[in-house]
């Protein structure tokens, strides 16, 4: 199923929406959609109207009939939890949601399809600047951390965690920002993605 309209027929159909009630949700007139779908007027839905329907219908924009370079990017949102104290232990990575990032600051980040994720934080080992409860966009791409350093996910015998990583003389080292917090492990890092976005709810 490659044909936009016929993607968008299906998945209305599928969550049980009229594609009136679509275009309503868009701020159109109830035969928008209706339109596009049978007359193919308009040629192609509006930017605005595509991204909306495709966070809604929770489908990929590209299948809406973006470009790749347009549309947003689509993240699983991991269930694990890069701990910012001692390290959480952790079996799998279960996803538990989707969310987006824009295609021009997906871009900008340098993210790329199947190479970013979303996690959550727990502990105050990097506060300030990272606290308990953020969710930390990951560029999976960007495991080589050099000698100046930045923050990234890591995992340490098997606990996963975020710390501001550098590269030494000697190898890779790991160290917390809050000058309070235990003593990072020595023991091998295993770097899973450097850290390029940041989300917080509102205080």
């Amino acid at each position: 199923m490659n044909d936009p309209r016929e993607v968008l027929l299906a998945e209305a159909r599928r969550r049980g929406e009229s594609l009136a009630a679509l275009s309503g949700m868009l701020g159109r007139n109830s035969s928008y959609l209706g339109q596009y779908v049978t007359r193919g007027s308009p040629r192609v839905l509006d930017a605005r109207d595509r991204k909306l329907l495709a966070q809604h219908l929770g489908v990929d924009e590209v299948r809406l009939g973006a470009s790749v370079r347009d549309a947003a990017l689509r993240l699983p949102v991991l269930s694990v939890a890069a701990s910012a104290g001692p390290g959480s232990l952790v079996e799998d990575e279960v996803v538990v949601g989707v969310g987006t990032v824009d295609a021009v600051l997906a871009r900008s980040l340098g993210l790329r399809h199947g190479l970013a994720s979303v996690i959550g934080v727990r502990g105050d080992s990097m506060a300030p600047g990272i606290l308990d409860g953020d969710q930390l966009v990951v560029n999976e791409a960007d495991r080589r951390p050099d000698a100046t350093g930045a923050v990234y996910v890591i995992r340490i015998d098997e606990a996963i965690m975020v710390k501001r990583v550098r590269r030494e003389a000697g190898g890779l080292v790991a160290t917390s920002d809050n000058p309070t917090a235990d003593p990072v492990p020595s023991l091998p890092i295993e770097v899973i993605g450097r850290v390029v976005w940041l989300m917080r709810r509102p205080g």
